[in-house]
């Protein structure tokens, strides 16, 4: 049965605007259901990270963060599935189930404890037959080598600070239904 709400706005449609680069993925595509390995294992799922790739970023950038969230979410706040700070700005891929790893494999970068508090990828896991839910991966030019953050961090806090350092944003949003 699919809940009764509205559909909430793109989380970045009421941030500062900032300029685009390319974000791909061999796993995901935009507006597409996700394959089920990305899914959590609640689901039938792999928790696995898809792999994400990017370019066409400021020459300025010092550093990126790769965020994904679920703003449909019936939960008032949206759900926070995966926050990987201080990312070097020479690294602009990251393999499939990187996520597995608290630090994605990438010396320097940490996750924070996503919102079914795990410091890792957690998979997508939206209620049994509610409409389709959008996955925004997100990844963050930063002008910071690194973000004054720790592990204990949360995600609103990591929000907050990417908000005053992202030099440009780039997305992909595909969906994730179970059906009921």
């Amino acid at each position: 049965m699919t809940l009764d709400r509205p559909i909430p706005p793109d989380p970045y449609a009421v941030l500062p605007a900032v300029p685009e680069f390319t974000l791909t993925s061999a796993d995901v595509r935009d507006g597409e259901q996700m394959p089920v390995e990305f899914g959590h294992t609640s689901v039938g799922g792999e928790n696995r990270s898809p792999q994400l790739a990017w370019s066409g970023f400021p020459a300025e950038t010092r550093s990126f963060t790769v965020t994904c969230y679920d703003p449909d979410a019936p939960t008032g706040s949206g759900f926070w599935h995966w926050v990987l700070v201080n990312v070097p700005a020479g690294v602009t891929e990251l393999p499939r189930g990187a996520g597995s790893d608290s630090s994605a494999g990438v010396p320097g970068a940490f996750s924070v404890r996503n919102d079914y508090g795990e410091q890792s990828y957690g998979g997508s896991a939206p209620p049994a037959g509610d409409r389709p839910h959008r996955y925004v991966f997100a990844v963050h030019a930063l002008d910071v080598e690194q973000l004054d953050l720790t592990p204990d961090a949360s995600p609103a806090y990591v929000g907050f600070n990417l908000t005053f350092h992202t030099l440009a944003r780039a997305v992909i949003r595909p969906t994730y239904q179970v059906k009921g």
